[in-house]
């Protein structure tokens, strides 16, 4: 049976990079955008030159009807996905004291409430069709050892570790995997204006790590080796413990 994949927030980064990962190791990709189409469609028609499927859903993850209505609308027509890969996220940064409610509130709901706004609809079929899928959860460094000027995201990326290791003892009877990724500091548009020796100093590898190397361990807990792993945190760090 073909296997079809969802990648939120894959027009770029570590979502683009699984994709790209994915695709040429036979997987069907389903993108996932919010607002940049053009860039999306475009990682689709290089997917596609690689002799897969890709096609484009695009949804604010934050928007829980939205999420329901696109997601259910794409497996009732094009079948059920057989993993699930959370990357789609957001940062906003601030000092606790100065930080805006607005700030909060928009980092948890998109983070952590993504989460179960984009899984909350794809479960039930998996398990109702016995599916045995894989879902990769997206956490952070800073989900694990928190990280100054980032009490919001950290709260929101600890929370997804919570939630994945919970919804893993739900479905692990079921044979659905369940696992987080614990990515460090990557080469990405997130990261691009960090004081890059300066925060080279901070880790033991002295370097970025690349999103190839997050995509690659994606790719690995997709496989049928990885069946017997879940509720699993793996961090991909060059050994960086803020």
């Amino acid at each position: 049976m073909e296997k079809q994949v969802l990648i939120t927030g894959s027009s770029r980064g570590i979502g683009k990079e699984t994709a790209l990962y994915l695709a040429n190791n036979s997987y069907n990709i389903v993108l996932h955008c919010n607002k940049n189409t053009a860039k999306a469609q475009e990682i689709a028609r290089e997917i596609e030159s690689l002799g897969v499927s890709a096609r484009v859903l695009q949804f604010n993850i934050k928007d829980r009807e939205e999420c329901k209505s696109v997601i259910e609308k794409d497996i009732e027509e094009n079948g059920i996905y057989y993993g699930v890969v959370l990357n789609a996220g957001i940062a906003r940064d601030n000092v606790f004291p100065a930080m805006e409610d607005d700030e909060w509130d928009e980092v948890l709901n998109t983070n952590l409430g993504g989460f179960y706004n984009v899984l909350k609809p794809v479960i039930l079929p998996m398990i109702t069709n016995r599916i045995k899928g894989r879902i990769v959860a997206m956490s952070s460094v800073s989900g694990l050892c928190g990280n100054r000027g980032q009490v919001n995201y950290s709260a929101s990326k600890a929370g997804i570790i919570g939630a994945a290791k919970a919804l893993s003892l739900e479905l692990a009877k079921r044979g659905i995997t369940v696992n987080a990724i614990a990515p460090g500091v990557i080469e990405t548009d997130m990261t691009q204006d960090l004081p890059v020796d300066e925060v080279k100093k901070m880790i033991p590898m002295k370097r970025f790590g690349k999103a190839k190397e997050v995509a690659s361990l994606v790719n690995y807990l997709m496989s049928e080796d990885a069946a017997y792993i879940t509720g699993q945190v793996i961090s991909v760090n060059g050994g960086l413990y803020l």
